[in-house]
């Protein structure tokens, strides 16, 4: 199965960012991709309200990815936010979504581990989501995860117990010292963790685009990148936008659990 990651970089406007999702999945599908995997925040990027573009999963912006993917018969990872309940002292909240839909493909993961890391307090705005979600696409089945959740092992695990062979983490990284390493680290571990391909696909750097940011909302490093079962770097991008394509053959999969059976060995405590 042939797939694209599409690094981009999301601003404040809504539609603008809709618009550079189709013009990236129109490239992806040229490109020869089943199924593309856009950043987190895609709907919008972080530092900006989220509250006041929030809708649910049959709203507008989520619909009309669903039309692109319709109509290209590719399948579309994107992240959105969502409606969230109210914090218990009343204060408004969203939820970190990822939407994936195409020919035969329609699900949504809420982010379960949120960012209250390096000065950045995700939980403020974000309720969390509970639970893994799989699906299956052109014979293969995908586990989802956004951006922290790529330091929590027990949820790649878990996708992977669940089928998946592949799992996408779509991210919006903090910058700062040490972040760009840790994140191309992270990606290799849950790779060899789970015997799975993994799929990291990252906001670009804004700063690579003459884009000044303020505060301390994580917009992205770059460093997307496609990782074999063996934690093989097979495709990856710097920070500058970019899209790159990799072919997934479950087989590697296969021999990887044959010869590093980590999931059949494992124990719990």
């Amino acid at each position: 199965m042939r797939v694209a990651l599409a690094q981009v970089i999301t601003g404040r406007d809504v539609a603008d960012n809709l618009r550079l999702l189709e013009e990236y999945a129109r490239r992806a599908k040229d490109g020869g991709a089943e199924l593309v995997v856009f950043p987190e925040a895609m709907m919008r990027a972080f530092g900006n309200s989220l509250l006041d573009i929030a809708e649910p999963l049959d709203g507008p912006w989520a619909s009309r990815i669903r039309e692109i993917a319709a109509e290209l018969g590719l399948v579309i990872v994107a992240g959105m936010f969502t409606p969230g309940a109210d914090s218990e002292s009343g204060k408004p909240r969203v939820r970190n979504t990822l939407l994936a839909t195409g020919p035969g493909v329609e699900a949504s993961y809420d982010k379960i581990h949120l960012f209250d890391a390096f000065g950045f307090a995700e939980s403020d705005t974000v309720e969390s989501g509970t639970d893994p979600v799989t699906f299956d696409a052109g014979g293969l089945t995908f586990g989802l995860a956004t951006c922290y959740d790529v330091r929590f092992p027990a949820l790649f695990t878990a996708n992977a117990q669940r089928g998946a062979v592949v799992n996408i983490v779509s991210a919006s990284w903090g910058s700062g010292p040490g972040k760009a390493e840790q994140w191309q680290l992270l990606a290799r571990a849950r790779a060899v963790d789970t015997t799975t391909f993994v799929l990291a696909c990252g906001q670009g750097d804004p700063a690579t685009q003459g884009i000044e940011t303020k505060g301390s909302a994580p917009t992205g490093v770059g460093y997307s990148a496609v990782v074999s079962p063996f934690g093989q770097v097979l495709e990856a991008l710097e920070g500058e936008p970019g899209l790159l394509f990799a072919d997934l053959d479950p087989a590697v999969v296969d021999e990887a659990r044959q010869q590093l059976p980590v999931l059949a060995n494992r124990r719990d405590f």
